[in-house]
């Protein structure tokens, strides 16, 4: 079995390692034998496993949620962890195109908006995308699951080693809205085949992406190989074998900390309940309602985990145990009650930001970071580990030098949602913006994890608002973005 990632604790309570110099030295020795092993005859394997609606706290190692995900747990005691790492937003509610977009692009939010439209002849017919990189650098490249970018997934991997493309979610019900009521008889059930979802065509959507895995490995193909396995899960509709569900009894589930029944701001923010998302559960959301959902959110996960456990079991029984880098991630988070919301349009921690597992050939063991990054950010690192080029069209950064001890030279992070909402984030301060109502919000998350204290009415937040404020408007004017809210913040 290749080394794997890790680490474990509520953001909040992380206290990363001081880099001292014996650690700095450890890790350049680890990387110098990483880099060594691009050059050599045989690169490493590239295993890039994708999950959707992910939030970054569902892995029972790295938060304080009573979860369970033995396999992610497990991968996380042997790489490394990047306990930070985002996704910067959306162009509409279907915030996983956005990132998926970005992610096989290479380029940022709105830029991959304007390049959505002409994707095969950018980026396609110039061989710009992530896997058609990777090919040219001698790569096979395989794909499972789901694809939910404005391009044919088989003009940009191999086509024969393309099994089993998903749509953007599975099919659901109008059943699978406004529910559960307390009192009332509740008209979904996650074990109920017949419903189709992730049941579709008689077995569960996550095992498929599993058996895709064991059949890309049965291949005499000599060439190093990327594999992109995306689940769906755990989206909903949010269904699973029984066994899982009875690992969430209703009484075992806990409320989040952030719970609202109505969250404030929701209609300027651009999240009514009139959102896909939102409408899930009823409103005002109820304790019932939210355990409800959160625990099928749990299961699904918790089925999730056991495919990719099964993913891990055979990779590690295989020829290429020993030469692969695997990356685990997903392409945004979600609320599913928190704050009362119940998507992932939203600008908080539970919604932007993601698990980010890096392990393998060469990444250390035991280890985590929490320097900020994109989940984009893998593009250029596998870019960089199979010796292809990282051109300067790539908006994303290479992970290697954090692993080598250098530090991180991206100062914050940006995100975005449509024209309702930006955000900028440092040092753990963050600045949330509504300009349609002209409502400004301030987080201090070393303090309040749970972004539960807004400091905007406090000389604090006024401060740490007029310090971010200027960086956001810097960022959006680099980032292209039409947004102008020169102006519309007079007090900041």
């Amino acid at each position: 079995m290749p080394a794997c990632i890790g680490f474990a604790g509520p953001a909040g309570q992380i206290a990363v390692r001081s880099r001292v110099s014996a650690r700095v030295i450890r890790l350049t020795l680890l990387l110098v034998t990483l880099l060594a092993s691009v050059s050599a005859a045989e690169r490493p394997n590239l295993l890039f496993i994708f999950a959707d609606d992910m939030t970054w706290k569902a892995v029972d190692a790295l938060s304080e949620e009573d979860i369970d995900t033995p396999n992610l747990d497990r991968l996380s005691e042997r790489g490394t962890v990047f306990t930070h790492a985002y996704n910067s937003g959306a162009w509409h509610g279907a915030v996983c195109v956005a990132s998926r977009t970005m992610l096989n692009t290479g380029v940022q939010l709105w830029r991959a908006r304007a390049a959505e439209k002409h994707l095969e002849r950018d980026f396609a017919s110039k061989r710009r995308f992530w896997s058609q990189r990777l090919a040219d650098a001698g790569y096979r490249t395989c794909f499972s699951g789901k694809w939910h970018v404005q391009m044919k997934v088989t003009e940009v991997f191999d086509k024969a080693e393309v099994h089993h493309v998903r749509p953007g979610m599975p099919k659901s019900r109008p059943s699978a809205y406004e529910r559960p009521v307390e009192g009332e008889p509740d008209p979904w059930d996650p074990t109920d085949r017949s419903l189709g979802g992730f049941w579709a065509g008689g077995k569960h959507w996550s095992e498929i992406v599993a058996d895709d895995f064991e059949r890309f490995m049965e291949s005499d193909d000599e060439r190093p190989w990327f594999m992109y396995l995306a689940f769906n899960a755990p989206h909903d509709p949010r269904q699973s074998p029984q066994e899982f569900l009875d690992l969430y009894p209703l009484e075992r589930m806990q409320m989040p900390a952030n719970f609202l029944p109505v969250y404030p701001h929701r209609d300027p923010m651009g999240c009514p309940q009139s959102l896909r998302d939102e409408k899930l559960a009823p409103s005002p959301r109820t304790p019932f309602a939210v355990k409800t959902h959160r625990r099928e959110y749990y299961a699904i996960i918790s089925h999730l985990d056991a495919q990719i456990g099964r993913v891990l079991d055979h990779l590690g029984k295989s020829p290429d145990a020993d030469n692969t880098v695997i990356c685990f991630t997903s392409d945004h988070g979600l609320g599913c009650g928190e704050h009362g919301l119940m998507g992932k349009q939203s600008m908080y921690d539970h919604s932007v930001r993601v698990p980010f597992l890096l392990a393998g050939l060469g990444v250390p063991e035991g280890e985590r970071l929490d320097a900020p990054i994109y989940l984009q950010d893998i593009m250029p690192t596998t870019l960089e580990l199979a010796g292809a080029e990282v051109s300067d069209d790539i908006d994303f950064q290479s992970l290697l030098p954090h692993l080598k001890g250098e530090g991180s030279p991206r100062e914050f992070i940006f995100g975005a949602y449509r024209h309702h909402q930006r955000m900028i984030e440092k040092d753990g301060r963050k600045l949330i913006l509504y300009p349609e109502a002209k409502v400004a919000r301030v987080f201090d998350l070393r303090q309040d994890p749970h972004e539960m204290n807004d400091l905007i009415g406090t000389d604090e937040g006024k401060a740490i608002a007029r310090d971010l404020f200027p960086l956001l408007l810097a960022e959006l004017d680099r980032r292209g973005d039409t947004l102008d809210l020169r102006g519309a913040y007079p007090e900041l």
